[in-house]
């Protein structure tokens, strides 16, 4: 994608600077500061930055999953009054995301118009993507975290003797199931349709698009007989996996090539996902638009700019869902 070298904006197609002879190699986040209730250090003994209201500001784009992941924890743990939310305009161009308004990053920083500068800010000479979400601390004007999976487990626990809110979407005892499904969701689904979008062989395309669809044959045959991912209990895979399934007609399948089958073709993860689109909090954080045009507008993989028209997204129709057993997170509260 546009990247910075050196501090200096260089401008390309995206995804140009995660290609290996033809393959799409994802590049690692390099913020991974944690935020905890207190601030103290962690248990291996690295500092931490306190939760505390008015202090953070999570930038996120209506097209991305990894940002619509965070952004569905930060709704769904009630952090509206205490993390400001930014979103980014629609298209992913050549300056990287842009904000066409200039944002209030805090008294630290200039009024944001390129979303490049909160990586300058952070580091005057950052190599690198410079990708969304981004955690951001107002008060030192620096990115804390741009990593999606630490940013929602931050937002899942940092806040909650703040909000009082103690749903809990990682407990510990389903630690060890939510980190196998995230692991094995990550490589074949929702890093999948990139590996196959992105290609630029055919055998990197082949391969990328067998394993996703592999994946997809899996999870409609576990998910007909288990309401979530993780058994009974909705968590923090679940979002993971929801926000690449719920882009996947309408944006993955057709720009994307991930063309063998539609989502709307697997009852089970069909009425899956417009169960989780319908559940209090979350439809709101799904811009279809912008991931229909953001999308579309990809030059890399559609030179023409032509946005298509359908499919119109399935989501508000009732789900079968409740035949399953299903707790949700009602049972997954931490002790006050």
């Amino acid at each position: 994608m546009p990247e910075l070298i050196q501090g200096r904006w260089v401008a390309s197609d995206v995804a140009a600077s995660e290609l290996k002879d033809g393959a799409f190699e994802r590049e690692p986040t390099r913020f991974r500061q944690w935020i905890t209730a207190d601030g103290r250090p962690d248990a291996a003994g690295r500092p931490t930055l306190p939760a505390e209201p008015g202090r953070y500001q999570l930038f996120v784009a209506g097209l991305c999953p990894w940002a619509s992941r965070a952004l569905i924890l930060h709704r769904l743990k009630g952090l509206e009054p205490l993390v400001a939310v930014t979103f980014t305009d629609a298209v992913l161009g050549a300056n990287g995301w842009v904000y066409s308004t200039p944002v209030d990053a805090g008294p630290g920083i200039a009024p944001v118009r390129h979303h490049y500068e909160l990586y300058l800010a952070t580091d005057p000479t950052y190599t690198g993507k410079v990708s969304v979400p981004v955690l951001w601390d107002r008060h030192e004007a620096r990115i804390v975290n741009n990593e999606s999976a630490d940013i929602m487990r931050i937002f899942n626990r940092a806040f909650d003797h703040l909000t009082g809110n103690t749903r809990d979407f990682c407990p510990e005892p389903l630690r060890a199931v939510i980190d196998a499904w995230n692991e094995r969701v990550y490589h074949s689904v929702n890093n999948g349709v990139y590996r196959a979008g992105f290609a630029r062989s055919q055998q990197s395309y082949d391969t990328a698009v067998s394993d996703l669809f592999a994946a997809l044959d899996a999870l409609e045959a576990h998910l007909a007989g288990s309401r979530y991912l993780a058994g009974e209990y909705l968590t923090e895979a679940d979002w993971r996996l929801f926000t690449t399934l719920v882009r996947f007609d309408i944006a993955y399948h057709g720009v994307f090539k991930c063309n063998i089958r539609r989502l709307v073709d697997y009852p089970a993860l069909s009425n899956y996902v417009r169960e989780l689109f319908q559940w209090p909090g979350v439809r709101d954080t799904v811009r279809f638009d912008d991931i229909r045009t953001g999308y579309y507008s990809i030059a890399s993989v559609n030179p023409s700019g032509i946005v298509a028209r359908g499919p119109e997204p399935d989501v508000d129709r009732p789900h079968d869902r409740d035949r399953l057993s299903g707790h949700g997170v009602q049972d997954l509260v931490r002790a006050a």
